[in-house]
Parts: structure tokens; C-alpha cells; sequence
């Protein structure tokens, strides 16, 4: 067996079976948080069921933000500054950031595997906006350690503004793709149009850019890879309010690969990757680099509520798996505007905390 038929056929079993690993990660999650993470003094069963009730609504939000292929602390943030505090107690800035950028990592982490099993991700190009963004993230995680809350405020509604705009704006609906590209591509004895090869197997990029690919169901997409300058300029911006805030990059990314013609199916699923890449890099951050910044929270392992967050990621993970088969179900244009309409409600209350309003 040759080194490439070696790993095409490795890559199969593991997608094949991913649904398994998808629920495996967050259980050695759940486990190494029980056994190895700082906890305070005297924890006992009853630290570690405190919270075992945001299972649900992460659970809820995850499935949601999934479906239409956005960052899922555009949810999980928002939920953590206005529900939370009336079931438990306000949270500082920091601190809901890093639990929505934990719990957004495993369920963007989880669905980006389904779509890539499906074959509607694209590789290359997920790897050249998450190379491109990770300055951006990178800088905006670092940012949150010493902007004042009333700042932050403002600028998680103004972020939340845009992704209203641009969800409401952006033809999210899964619609087939054009006939005309299915038979060429069926036609096509160059690219094998095989529902058991997945990925990378029914790609074929031609001498001019183009790409056609074919999906684990045979249907047939056809675009090219150009304008990159146009992705940079929004997944930078995007890149900046990811770490700061936990959402944007996926937001504003959907936007400029469907205005750059990329299939809405491709949009979606390459955009998983990139979100749920620079939300694992932005949570590495906010965990280990309070420290780095000078005058700003000291932000640490110990400083991070392992009771909730051993909830919560279990819980994006599971909403993660679910999205594929609600998106298949339900109108995804009906989800995006009650989504849309969500995020302007919230960004008024947020203009209002940040202005003294209540």
C-alpha cells in the first residue's frame, strides 16, 4: 500500500467514524478538567453539579449558530451578560469571553467535522484565512485584558450590530447546487464522483483556478479561489473582534466568500474551520496570557469556573452534531432572521449597559 492510498485511507476511517471522537473529546475534556484543573480549596460533587443546567441552553445556542455557520459566543456571550447574572451572578468581561470561546471551540470544533465528512470544505482556502487572521485574533484577545467593561460593552454591540446587518443581508438558504455543475461533474472521468470518498478525493483544481468539486452525495459545485484581498480585509477586522469578543470573524467571513462567489455550502462549511481554528487560538489566549499584558486581569487557569465549562463545551460539542440535521430540516433563511432580529435586541441593551442606560 503506497503512502498516499496509507493516509486516503486513514483520513476515511476517521471521518467515517467521527461522531465518536466528537463525543470522546469532550468526555477527556470533562475528565482532565475533574482530575488535573486548579480548582478552589474543599470542591466536592456539589462544585461540579452547580451549573449542570447551562447543558441546555449551550446545547440550544450551539445547534443555532451552527446551522447558519456563525461563531457561537455571538450567542453564548450575550446569554452570559443579561440570563446568567439573573440565575447566578454577573460575570466579568473577561471571564464570559473565555467560557464562550471554550464552549464555541468544541462545537465549531464538532460541526467542522461533519461538513468536512461531507466533502463542503475547502481546505486550502480555510488555511489561508486562518494563517491570515491569527495576528488579528491574536491582537484582540490580548486587547480584552485592558479595555474598560463599558468599552467592551460598546463594542460587542457594535459587532453585534454587523453580524445583524450581514446575517440579514447574506443568502444563507441550502439551496441545491446548479444542475448544469452536478453533470459536469458526473460527466467528468477525472474527478470521482464517489459518495464513499469524502474530501479531498472529489476535488480537482484546473490550470485557470477553478475548482470543481464533488460532495460525499455526488452534487457538484464549481468556483474559483480568487478574491483573497476582499477575505483578508474582512476576516482581519472579524479576526480582531473574534479575540476581543469571542464572534465576528465568522460573520463577517460568510459575507466576503459569498460576495466572492464561493457556493453557499462551501461558504459554510470552509467558515467552520476558520472560526472554529482562531476561537481554539483566541481561547489559548484569554486562558494562559493575562499575565503578558501589562496592568491588565490577571487571567489564569485557577481564574476559570471549571464548573461551567465542563457543561458548556459538552453541550457546544452536542449542538455541533446536531446542526447538520436541523439545517437539512428547517429554513435556514427563518433561523437567520430570528437570529438577526436576536442580535439587534441585544445590542440596543448592550449600547444602553455601556451608556448608563440600566
Amino acid at each position: 500500500m503506497t503512502p498516499s492510498s496509507s493516509s486516503s485511507s486513514v483520513q476515511k476511517t476517521f471521518l467515517k467514524y467521527q461522531h465518536v471522537l466528537v463525543f470522546l473529546a469532550p468526555l477527556a475534556f470533562v475528565l482532565g478538567v475533574y482530575f488535573l484543573a486548579p480548582t478552589p480549596d474543599g470542591t466536592g460533587t456539589g462544585y461540579w453539579l452547580e451549573y449542570w443546567w447551562l447543558f441546555i441552553p449551550f446545547v440550544i445556542g450551539a445547534t443555532i449558530v451552527n446551522t447558519v455557520g456563525i461563531s457561537g459566543s455571538a450567542i453564548f456571550v450575550p446569554f452570559l451578560i443579561f440570563i446568567f447574572p439573573l440565575l447566578a451572578y454577573p460575570l466579568e468581561p473577561e471571564t464570559l469571553v473565555k467560557i464562550g470561546l471554550l464552549s464555541e471551540s468544541f462545537g465549531l470544533s464538532s460541526s467542522s467535522l461533519a461538513f468536512i465528512q461531507h466533502g463542503l470544505v475547502d481546505r486550502r482556502l480555510a488555511l489561508s484565512l486562518v494563517l491570515g487572521g491569527i495576528p488579528f485574533v491574536v491582537a484582540g484577545a490580548f486587547l480584552s485584558f485592558v479595555i474598560p467593561e463599558p468599552v467592551f460593552h460598546a463594542l460587542l454591540a457594535v459587532a453585534l450590530l454587523a453580524a445583524a446587518y450581514l446575517l440579514l443581508k447574506a443568502d444563507l438558504s441550502h439551496d441545491e447546487p446548479d444542475a448544469s455543475g452536478e453533470s459536469a461533474v458526473a460527466t467528468d472521468g477525472g474527478l470521482p464522483n464517489d459518495a464513499t470518498k469524502p474530501g479531498v478525493a472529489g476535488v480537482r483544481t484546473a490550470e485557470n483556478g477553478t475548482v470543481t468539486r464533488a460532495d460525499r452525495d455526488g452534487n457538484g459545485y464549481e468556483y474559483s479561489r480568487g478574491g483573497y484581498l476582499e477575505r483578508f480585509a474582512n476576516y482581519s477586522i472579524g479576526g480582531v473582534f473574534q479575540g476581543l469578543a469571542g464572534f465576528g470573524i465568522g460573520e463577517l467571513g460568510i459575507i466576503s466568500m459569498l460576495r466572492t462567489n464561493v457556493p453557499v455550502r462551501i461558504a459554510i462549511g470552509t467558515n467552520h474551520i476558520v472560526v472554529a481554528s482562531t476561537a481554539i487560538l483566541a481561547s489559548v489566549v484569554h486562558v494562559f496570557g493575562g499575565g503578558l499584558v501589562p496592568g491588565g486581569h490577571t487571567m489564569n487557569l485557577a481564574s476559570t469556573p471549571w464548573n461551567m465549562v465542563i457543561w458548556t463545551c459538552p453541550a457546544a460539542a452536542t449542538g455541533g452534531q446536531i446542526a447538520p440535521y436541523v439545517s437539512a430540516a428547517l429554513d435556514t433563511g427563518t433561523i437567520k432572521k430570528g437570529v438577526g432580529a436576536l442580535f439587534a435586541i441585544i445590542a440596543v441593551a448592550l449600547f444602553l449597559m455601556a451608556f448608563g442606560g440600566f
